[in-house]
């Protein structure tokens, strides 16, 4: 009977397991091998075993330092943002507008982020933000090309992904706790900090975390609000596979930035049992 079982799992998991090994471990295997060779004489990758492309790795140490920078404050403001619009939504708002609004949140995914970007090209460029600023006196404000236009376009394509986890969460939160709070004298502020934040801390880290790992390998943004002038490693990947085509010095690249995704993702896990604790803390009380 046990080996019936484990027969019909292991057929079951047998086409998930293929096309993980094939779409993720084996294009991993690749990376990784290619970062230990060399730059071929005419650009691409040449065979050999050497430590030196992680050696040259400080050579884009402002691509690091950017996404280091930039994705982790991208989260935060998203996340300091979506958080009151989500708790809005879950807690605030009647069920016959609920739906209405959320739909009002999605509708920016039907619209190409390529196109969202450029838009504020515009509202950020000379005769957008800037010139309405220059009315009020305050001249020679360049927002464009500039971290600052990056950040903004970070919050504005992500924060979706960071609105819904949050509401998810706050949905599923038993109003009766909020209610046995108050009746037992408990001000508002205190119950949302010792009984709303925590147990919707699932949400907020399962946010946090899809939102910053997909910030870790952004492209687009910061190539056209960034202007060239602010780099992601992202940004350094194509230049380096696509246009120097140092493929072993960019495989390299792609390696550290796994590992530094792997590392993050060890942390949320603690995190999310650390939080889990707390929220059955918080259930027994």
């Amino acid at each position: 009977m046990a080996m019936t079982q484990f027969r019909a799992r292991a057929l079951l998991l047998t086409p998930a397991g293929l096309w993980y090994a094939a779409l993720l471990l084996l294009p991993l295997a690749v990376v990784l091998i290619f970062s230990f060779g060399e730059r071929s004489a005419i650009g691409g990758y040449a065979p050999g075993f050497t430590l030196e492309q992680y050696a040259n790795l400080p050579a884009r140490f402002a691509a690091f330092r950017n996404t280091m920078t930039l994705a982790p404050l991208g989260t935060v403001a998203s996340l300091l943002i979506a958080y009151p619009l989500a708790y809005f939504l879950a807690v605030r708002v009647s069920p016959k507008w609920k739906t209405m609004l959320l739909v009002l949140v999605i509708v920016p995914f039907w619209t190409s982020i390529l196109i969202r970007s450029y838009a504020w090209i515009f509202l950020l460029g000379g005769k957008g933000i800037p010139a309405l600023l220059a009315q009020i006196g305050l001249d020679d404000v360049r927002l464009l090309n500039t971290p600052f236009a990056v950040l903004v376009g970070i919050v504005y394509g992500y924060l979706p992904l960071m609105v819904f986890p949050i509401y998810v969460a706050l949905e599923k939160l038993d109003k009766r706790l909020l209610e046995a709070a108050a009746d037992l004298g408990t001000p508002p502020w205190r119950a949302f900090l010792q009984i709303t934040l925590p147990l919707s801390m699932p949400g907020v880290l399962t946010g946090s975390m899809l939102v910053f790992i997909l910030l870790m390998g952004e492209f687009l943004i910061p190539a056209i609000l960034g202007g060239g002038k602010v780099f992601f490693v992202g940004n350094a990947l194509v230049d380096l596979f696509l246009q120097s085509r140092n493929w072993a010095f960019g495989s390299a690249v792609a390696v550290a930035l796994v590992v530094i995704m792997l590392i993050t993702v060890a942390l949320y896990t603690r995190a999310v049992k650390r939080f889990g604790a707390s929220r059955d803390d918080v259930g027994l009380m």
